[in-house]
Formats: structure tokens, C-alpha cells, sequence
């Protein structure tokens, strides 16, 4: 982890990995297999450093909030085993998806595991504010879900109805994962709300970034396949500002590629929506969402902590991975 944001709770890091270690023991052999080939893959892991951070900065000092970090872990890992199967996605983080490497049911199987152990672990933390809140960032991470599958191949999604998607598949788990660590830090409401925003704001902004990288990042920069989302007809906010603001010729070809799904016609979609000034158009969206998490922090103590939640919410925006 070399971005500055991890430096202050480096050593907490380091105890997630172990807690996660710990918690991956199976009688079934295949289940430890897969689990230590996904650990083996990496990741930025924000989802628990947002937990480090959240309740560090609210001056919490004991250790539940390492299980909890990886509790969270758990929960988003399970969610992208899924993901890979309702995607057909065949990479990820530079590595062969774990459907892609032992199929669609070991895929499912293992993230039910995943799901299910977080919730042992959750029950041994035993904070029911806790407990309220990852519960119910479970059922609405569901009905995102559901919703962008509604939504596939579907060239009339509104962009309120995507900013709906996303805020519930992608941003609530950040949102759970900073709200519950100052809760479980007994921060003062005040706090408890902001740093809750803070994390909605910074999960809106990481994904509005990944809609704009996916028409414009590199395959090595983002360890999977550029124009996925295209491909599997998912139509994001590029897409869909392009098909309202480019003229009427690109618009009945962007919405034939959001129909087809594909890749045949990816350089010139993505020509398209240069041109209609849709990449742009989202990334001055994810500039206003980063901007809103850095108002939240004003409430925030400053401390290294407080720093580091600043540093994260402008390294979601530069980013290129």
C-alpha cells in the first residue's frame, strides 16, 4: 500500500490481514483455495481502511474495529464473486475472475461463505448499532443490484435513475464502512453523520471515476478489460449524457451499442462520448461528490486520521486505476 492515506493506521492494516487469515479456515478444501487466491490478488481494500480511519479519528482505542474492518472486507469480496458471475466478467485485478478460473457455481458458493462468515464475525463483535447498520447496507447493496440488472441493455435509464444504482450498490458499502466505524467508536451524532456522509460522498465519487476510466484508462491500469460496462450493455453516465446531448446520428449509435452490448464498435463509442463531452460531464460530477466528502470532514477532529480521509477523497478523483 504505497499511498499516503494507509501511513497512519499501517499497523492496523497489517492486523486486518491476519484477522482475514484467521477467518478463512474451511473443512472444505476448495473454499480455502479460492479464499487464499483471492487474498493472494490484493486490492486498494478502502472499504476497511474507511473503518481504520472513521473510528481513529473519533478517537477510538481498543480493537474491535480491526474484525469489523475485515467484516466489511468480507462483505465486499462475497458481492464481487457475485458480481463476476452476473457480469460473465473474466478479469479482475489483473487475474483471471474466480468464475473464470473454477466457474460460475464456485464462484457463488464461496461468496455465499464469504457473506455468511461476516455475519458469525459480526455477532462476535456484538455492537448492535453495528450490527443495524452493515445489515441494512446488505438489503439495499441487493436491491442495487437488481436494479442495474433491470437496468442492462436498456438505452432509456435516466441519470437519476444510474445515480440511484450506483449510490446503492456502490456507495452504501462505503457509507456502512465509515458510519460504523464511528459508531463503533461512540462518536458524537454529529460526527456519526458526517463521517456517514463522507463515505456516501467518497463512494459516489470512486464510482463516477471508474464510469469515466472505463472509456478512457488502460487494461494494465485497471487490471480488467477497458469498455466492460459497454460490453455487457450496461449503459453508465457517459453513455447516458452522450445519448442525450450528442447529435441525433450518435445517439441512435450509442443506443444501438447499449442494446447489442459488445465490443465491435468500442473506439468509435468511445470517440462519441469524448466528443459529446461525456467523460468530462462525469468527472466534474465525481469533483462535486469528492468536494461534498471534504465539507463532511469539517466536523471531523484534526488529526492524522482527518488528514488521511482528506487525502483519500482527492486521490478517488486523480486517480488512474
Amino acid at each position: 500500500m504505497t499511498q499516503p492515506f494507509y501511513a497512519s493506521v499501517a499497523d492496523d492494516f497489517e492486523r486486518i490481514d491476519s484477522v482475514i487469515k484467521q477467518n478463512l479456515g474451511s473443512e472444505v478444501p476448495l473454499v480455502e483455495e479460492i479464499a487464499q487466491y483471492l487474498i493472494d490478488a490484493g486490492g486498494k481494500r478502502l472499504r476497511p481502511l474507511l473503518v481504520l480511519l472513521s473510528a481513529r479519528a473519533c478517537g477510538y482505542n481498543r480493537d474491535a474495529h480491526i474484525p469489523l474492518a475485515a467484516v466489511i472486507e468480507f462483505l465486499h469480496t462475497a458481492m464481487l464473486l457475485h458480481d463476476d458471475v452476473v457480469d460473465e466478467s473474466l478479469l479482475r485485478r489483473g487475474r483471471k475472475t474466480v468464475n473464470a478460473a473454477w466457474g460460475n457455481p464456485a464462484s457463488v458458493l464461496v461468496g455465499d461463505f464469504l457473506h455468511s462468515r461476516a455475519f458469525q464475525m459480526m455477532v462476535q463483535i456484538g455492537d448492535i448499532p453495528v450490527m443495524d447498520i452493515l445489515s441494512a447496507a446488505t438489503n439495499v447493496i441487493s436491491e442495487g443490484e437488481v436494479q442495474q440488472l433491470v437496468n442492462v441493455r436498456n438505452p432509456d435509464v435516466t441519470e437519476a435513475s444510474y445515480l440511484q444504482v450506483i449510490e446503492r450498490k456502490t456507495a452504501t458499502l462505503f457509507e456502512a464502512a465509515s458510519h460504523s466505524g464511528a459508531s463503533l467508536a461512540s462518536a458524537a451524532p454529529a460526527q456519526r453523520d458526517a463521517l456517514r456522509d463522507y463515505g456516501r460522498h467518497l463512494g459516489m465519487a470512486f464510482q463516477l471515476v471508474d464510469d469515466v476510466l472505463d472509456y478512457s484508462g488502460s487494461t494494465e491500469d485497471l487490471g480488467k478489460n477497458v469498455g466492460d460496462d459497454l460490453a455487457e450493455g450496461k449503459a453508465t453516465l457517459p453513455l447516458i449524457y452522450a445519448l442525450r446531448h450528442g447529435d441525433e446520428a450518435s445517439g441512435n449509435f450509442i443506443r444501438s451499442a447499449i442494446r447489442e452490448g459488445g465490443l465491435e464498435n468500442l473506439d468509435e463509442i468511445i470517440q462519441t462520448v469524448q466528443d459529446a463531452g461525456g467523460l468530462e460531464y462525469t468527472a466534474n460530477l465525481a469533483e462535486r461528490e469528492r468536494d461534498n466528502a471534504l465539507d463532511c470532514l469539517a466536523v471531523v477532529p484534526e488529526s492524522e486520521y482527518q488528514t488521511a480521509m482528506c487525502s483519500l477523497a482527492n486521490f478517488s478523483i486523480e486517480r488512474s486505476f
